[in-house]
């Protein structure tokens, strides 16, 4: 498996086109919210917030981190699709290798793409929050952001295997990656605050594993911007911004703790690991 993995690790980092691409989206995000839509944001709060800048740039960084491992996942996965579109896995399936060793040589490699553009895309956000005049996440809170961020892979990969498993030709990837690369950001409540959907969306947003994942990273990363901007603000006004924002979800009527986030999360990597392996071993050798 090791072999196979560091195979399709070579076959992604050797494509240095795919590679940008597989990042760029998140370049657009935060090239949009540096020189546009960042200042039109903040301009939109209250005049009695404070520093509503350092409050948009967390919430930003947050949702950028949540979806960077969508996108580069469903990077590395096509070269699994690539290799079904070619017949290469046939010649696979043919060798003594076991076909679920395989599949995990898949999973591994696309996990550890998703993790390094994601770490890459860490190390932007901070940039980017400094240069805007903010300050880096303390040691704790940057231990609890890197473990929200691989937990939040894991459970992305795992769906883009399962998406990526019904998928056998390269024009049918391309136009689900465009989908997917395309609805993410809306869905996540990272280019319009989830308070501002419609009921309906809202509450598919809040059982969407990413979103959680999303959800987490604000906490951590706007936890002292929200003390700050929102010092002596009452504490009923506090928790309707956070709602709207997607700083906290409400479902059935309670706020969502992050232990439940962390249970979604985890149970959605269960979820579509197991249904992605049912896919994939009932396909035709």
């Amino acid at each position: 498996m090791i072999n196979f993995t560091k195979r399709n690790l070579k076959v992604f980092f050797r494509d240095k086109t795919g590679v940008f691409f597989s990042i760029l989206g998140v370049l657009i995000v935060i090239a949009l919210f540096a020189f546009f839509l960042g200042d039109t944001f903040a301009e939109s709060f209250d005049k009695n917030v404070k520093d509503p800048v350092h409050l948009i740039n967390g919430w930003i960084v947050a949702g950028i981190l949540a979806i960077t491992s969508v996108t580069t996942a469903m990077g590395a996965f096509g070269t699994m699709v690539d290799d079904k579109a070619k017949n290469i896995i046939k010649d696979f399936y043919s060798s003594p290798v076991k076909r679920k060793t395989l599949v995990m040589g898949y999973i591994v490699s696309a996990f550890v793409i998703a993790m390094i553009m994601t770490l890459l895309a860490f190390v932007l956000s901070e940039i980017y929050i400094v240069a805007k005049g903010g300050a880096l996440l303390k040691p704790v809170p940057m231990l609890k952001a890197l473990g929200v961020v691989t937990l939040t892979a894991l459970a992305n990969t795992s769906f883009v295997l399962f998406i990526v498993s019904f998928i056998n030709t390269s024009t049918a990837y391309s136009t689900v990656s465009t989908i997917i690369g395309t609805m993410i950001g809306f869905v996540t409540g990272i280019y319009v605050p989830v308070g501002n959907f419609a009921d309906s969306i809202q509450a598919f947003i809040k059982v969407f594993p990413t979103s959680h994942g999303a959800m987490l990273l604000r906490q951590i990363f706007m936890e002292k911007p929200i003390a700050h901007s929102f010092k002596g603000v009452p504490k009923e006004s506090l928790n309707e911004v956070k709602e709207v924002l997607g700083v906290t979800f409400k479902l059935g009527g309670h706020t969502v703790t992050p232990a439940v986030s962390i249970a979604i999360l985890i149970g959605s990597i269960v979820l579509f690991s197991v249904l992605s392996f049912f896919s994939l071993s009932r396909k035709k050798k």
